[in-house]
This record gives C-alpha cells, sequence and structure tokens, in this order.
C-alpha cells in the first residue's frame, strides 16, 4: 500500500542521476517528472508548445464550482460592478503562479518539498494538515458541482449525484495511466468546451458590452457597500486557490529542460507564458459568468440569484431552452477538470511533506470519499439549499488556508541560496508580498463579518 520512495524518472539517455536522486529527496511527481521532451534546435515557438500545458492544469482551479456561487451571486446582485474584483484577482493568480513556475523550475522542488527541507517539523506538519484541508474543501466543492450538473442534465436525486462522483476516479487512473500530455490534453479539451458554452450564452444574454468594460473599472461602492464587500472578498477567497501553488511547482517539472542557467531561464520564461495565458482564458471565464448572471438576472430584476440551481432554471425562460443545457454540460466540464488537479495537487502535498507516497487510486478514493462525507449528510438532512451553503462554506475554508501557502512560497521566492542568480526580481517580490498582506487583510475582514 505505502511506497517510502519516489524513483527518478527516466531520463532520456536512461541514466537516473538528477539533482534530486543525488541529494536523497524523490523527485517531484516522480512518474511524470521531466517525460516531457523539449525539442532541442526547434523554433521559439515549437519549444514554447512543448511547455503548454502546466498553466492549464493550475487554471482549472480558477473556475472551479466554488467561482460559479460568487460569481452568479455578484452578477445578479450588483450587475457588472465585481468585474473589477475579478480582474484584481487574476491579476494576482498571474503573478504567484509565475513565481510558483520559477520556484519550481530554480529550485528542483516543489512547494511541499521545500517546507519540509526548510521549515522545523512543528511548523512544517501544521503547514501539511492545512494543505490537506484545502484539498480536501477544493474536493467538496467538486462533489457538489458535479453532483448539481448530473442533476440539471440527467434529473438525478442530488444525493444519488453526490455518490456517483466517486466513479471520476476510474477517469483520473485511466488519465495517469496514459500520461502527463493526456492529463493536459483532457484539460484543455475541457476548458475549450466550457468557453464555447458560455461565448454562445453571452451571444443569447446579449449584453450591454459598454457596461461591461465599465465594470473592470474600480467602483468606490465596492468598499462603502457591505454586501458588495462580502461579494468580492467570496470572489477573491474562491480565485487564488492553496493547492494550485504546490501544484504548480510540481507539474512544471515534468518538461526535461536544460540543467545549466540558461536554460532554466528559457523554461522559466516559457512556463510563465504558459500560466498567463491559461490564466487570462480563466478571466475571461469567470468574467462569462458574471456578465451572463447580470445580463440574464440583474438586468431583468432577478437581483436574489445566489444557487446555481436556481440560475440554471431561470435562464431557460429568460435566454430560451438551449442556454441552460450549455450551463450544466459547462458546470459538468468544471467539475471533472477540478477533479484531475485536485488529485495530483494532494499527491504533491502528501510526498512533499511526507515522503510517503500512497497508490493513485487509493489517494484518491481517500480524498473524495472525505469530500463525500459531509456532502451526504448536508444533502440528506437540508436538501439543496444546505449544499449550497456548503458550497460557500468550502470557499470560506480555502480563503483562510491561502496565506499559510503564499507566504511560505514567499520566503522561497527570494531565498538566493536555493534559487542562485535565478532568485525572483525585486519587482515580483514586492508586488507578492503585497498580494500576501492583501490576502491576509481580506481574511481578516472575512473573520470579523463571519463573527460579528
Amino acid at each position: 500500500m505505502l511506497d517510502q520512495s519516489c524513483p527518478p524518472a527516466e531520463l532520456p539517455a536512461g541514466r537516473r542521476h538528477d539533482a534530486a536522486s543525488l541529494t536523497g529527496t524523490p523527485n517531484s511527481l516522480g512518474e511524470i517528472h521531466r517525460t516531457v521532451r523539449i525539442p532541442a534546435g526547434a523554433s521559439w515557438l515549437r519549444r514554447l508548445l512543448a511547455f503548454v500545458g502546466p498553466g492549464y492544469m493550475v487554471a482549472v482551479g480558477y473556475m472551479d464550482p466554488g467561482n460559479w456561487a460568487t460569481s452568479i451571486a455578484g452578477g445578479s446582485a450588483f450587475g457588472y460592478t465585481l468585474l473589477s474584483v475579478a480582474l484584481l484577482s487574476s491579476l494576482m493568480a498571474m503573478l504567484l503562479q509565475a513565481i510558483c513556475a520559477r520556484i519550481g523550475i530554480a529550485s528542483g522542488r516543489d512547494l511541499a518539498q521545500l517546507c519540509r527541507e526548510r521549515f522545523p517539523r512543528w511548523m512544517s506538519f501544521p503547514l501539511w494538515l492545512l494543505a490537506e484541508a484545502a484539498i480536501c474543501a477544493t474536493d467538496l466543492a467538486e462533489v457538489i458541482g458535479t453532483a448539481i450538473a448530473l442533476q440539471l442534465l440527467f434529473g438525478l436525486p442530488l444525493l444519488e449525484g453526490v455518490l456517483l462522483t466517486v466513479l471520476d476516479t476510474l477517469l483520473i487512473l485511466w488519465l495517469q495511466h496514459k500520461g502527463v500530455r493526456w492529463l493536459e490534453s483532457f484539460v484543455i479539451g475541457l476548458i475549450a468546451l466550457i468557453a464555447f458554452c458560455f461565448i454562445a450564452q453571452l451571444a443569447m444574454a446579449d449584453p450591454v458590452w459598454g457596461d461591461v468594460l465599465r465594470g473592470y473599472l474600480p467602483s468606490a461602492s465596492i468598499v462603502t457597500n457591505s454586501s458588495q464587500l462580502y461579494l468580492a472578498l467570496g470572489i477573491l477567497g474562491a480565485t487564488v486557490m492553496p493547492h494550485n501553488l504546490y501544484l504548480h511547482t510540481a507539474i512544471v517539472q515534468s518538461r526535461d529542460t536544460g540543467r545549466d542557467e540558461s536554460g532554466k531561464r528559457e523554461a522559466i520564461r516559457f512556463a510563465s507564458i504558459d500560466s498567463t495565458v491559461a490564466l487570462v482564458i480563466a478571466l475571461l471565464i469567470n468574467s462569462a459568468i458574471l456578465i451572463l448572471a447580470a445580463a440574464a438576472f440583474h438586468t431583468r430584476g432577478h437581483t436574489e440569484v445566489a444557487e446555481i440551481g436556481d440560475a440554471h432554471t431561470l435562464l431557460a425562460p429568460l435566454l430560451g431552452t438551449a442556454a441552460p443545457f450549455l450551463f450544466a454540460i459547462a458546470l459538468l466540464a468544471c467539475g471533472l477538470n477540478s477533479t484531475v488537479t485536485a488529485t495530483i495537487a494532494g499527491q504533491v502535498v502528501m510526498e512533499g511533506f511526507l515522503r510517503i507516497r500512497l497508490r493513485p487510486a487509493l489517494r484518491r478514493l481517500v480524498t473524495r470519499i472525505i469530500a463525500i462525507v459531509p456532502a451526504v449528510v448536508v444533502t440528506w438532512i437540508y436538501g439543496e439549499s444546505g449544499t449550497a451553503q456548503l458550497l460557500v462554506l468550502s470557499q470560506v475554508v480555502l480563503s483562510l488556508q491561502l496565506p499559510f501557502a503564499v507566504i511560505p512560497l514567499m520566503l522561497f521566492a527570494g531565498d538566493r541560496r536555493r534559487l542562485g542568480t535565478l532568485v525572483t526580481p525585486m519587482w515580483q517580490m514586492a508586488l507578492g508580498w503585497g498580494s500576501a498582506a492583501l490576502i491576509v487583510v481580506l481574511n481578516v475582514v472575512l473573520l470579523k463579518n463571519a463573527f460579528f
């Protein structure tokens, strides 16, 4: 059941002797470590395309069912006003994920491994527990989102849909067996499907694009209006995911990059482009959810649509019968996509902090069962309204866990001893620490609102 070591991946020449194996530290995600070849002597575009993939695996976390709940509530209640918050959140995410790619490539370690190496056990063990809690909260949102999508598409009772989400384990295991490029292709394909669904729905909703563009400009009402501020905090908390920081530092190491400084610099540049472009697409999809809610609900007087099921029900009379079908298809694709990345992030966290590797099937079943238990209990007792509240609660948990991933990330980002000449530039350090401070302040506000 347990394998205490993770053997390094086969190198092109068939030799196993990278920095990780020499120091006795297992490679991050050893089964895919350096398995994607970068074509030597190829054009700039071909080398860039070889790096495309990890950024999209990360971008999935920025459009999961938890984001849907906050975007639908914000769009229906306040129109396009909160688009500026979605933009700010995405810019923050682009910066943090670029720093993750730099750390993973420059150090040859993922964030969990660095935490284990640098921090004493009394500090690293709680960080591991918090990271696991964040992954379980993420998986909880995926369970609920996927179950709602199955209910909307096939009329399955919500409780049965929750139980059926166990079957996605088979899909993940099959994709992992095929290789990392299959996983990445699956994720990119579902993102394309989600984008198509929302483009079609926006065409039906026909928003006023001038108002949409003005929504990206910050409004003072976001701070002065307590209801807007609360939803803004929800959007920020649901956007930057703690598990994505661990995931990205690991999955960028799947590329067989040059081991010298120039090779690593090129890898950092390409990985940053990959993640930034992917997160721009995620921003557009998140914006589309909020714009759809604003155009379909807010402008028609439906200002209290807060649940995904309610939004689906209202779309048919407002936009036609095709709209709710596209809405449910996109939700199902989001749930499946998020499942892939949460599973791999869980593997990174457990192996990095504890150096214990569970078999993929067992790891997936454990995290999914942990997520299913509260979903089943709440669905059984409270029905659909309870699952909606549980979805929001999962995002609150993620928001509270975020500082415990961002602050260690920024500590390693400026560690010249580990990164050498590839240390994070000062301007990124300044913006990164500013983002960390903003996240902490927002969490303090969130806790204040929750208790008082």
